[in-house]
């Protein structure tokens, strides 16, 4: 399979989150193409379970769909920031977790047929208590939700935020134990 080949780039707007530009490619049987290609440095998403077996939500308003969406702590990655130290410094300002432990989960491509952003996925296994402290612009309720719960929730298709799915279903099995061994104790 052949490639496609970048001929020109022209930017449309650069921006503090994202960058918009037009691609001439040349495509594989020759002719020429167009692609609208979004920029993006990427982003993070952490699952962390308290010892309660709760799972930590938060719930924020998302103007592009214009409703509250229920999502797991994520974050964009500030250029020189690497990955896992973005996580950290997430999960402590929205839902004010210091981490012990986190193991990486994966990646995700949310949209690779328009966006080159990438998306890093974390799943916290230690963390302790402090305060979140939000950016300015940062408004969001912390919504602790019992993994059975949040499961049925996920069936019910109640959670619909695309990172979110991709972690909980990554732990389900995992989860679903830890719940039943909270449950006992």
């Amino acid at each position: 399979m052949k490639k496609e080949e970048t001929v020109s780039q022209n930017y449309l707007y650069q921006g503090k989150v994202l960058n918009l530009r037009i691609d001439d490619v040349r495509l594989p049987n020759g002719d020429l193409g167009h692609r609208e290609i979004v920029e993006h440095h990427g982003g993070v998403c952490g699952l962390a379970v308290n010892k309660e077996g709760k799972i930590l939500f938060v719930k924020q308003y998302r103007i592009a769909l214009d409703d509250f969406i229920l999502e797991l702590p994520a974050g964009k990655i500030e250029i020189g920031e690497n990955p896992e130290a973005t996580i950290v410094r997430e999960l402590e300002e929205e839902i004010g977790i210091k981490v012990n432990q986190i193991e990486k989960a994966g990646i995700i491509y949310p949209s690779p047929g328009y966006t080159s952003e990438v998306i890093h996925l974390f799943f916290v296994r230690d963390f302790e208590l402090t305060v979140n402290h939000l950016d300015e612009d940062e408004f969001l309720e912390i919504v602790p939700i019992d993994i059975n719960t949040a499961f049925e929730m996920l069936d019910k298709n109640e959670i619909t935020d695309a990172k979110s799915l991709v972690l909980l279903s990554k732990y389900r099995d995992e989860l679903i134990k830890f719940s039943k061994l909270t449950k006992r104790q």
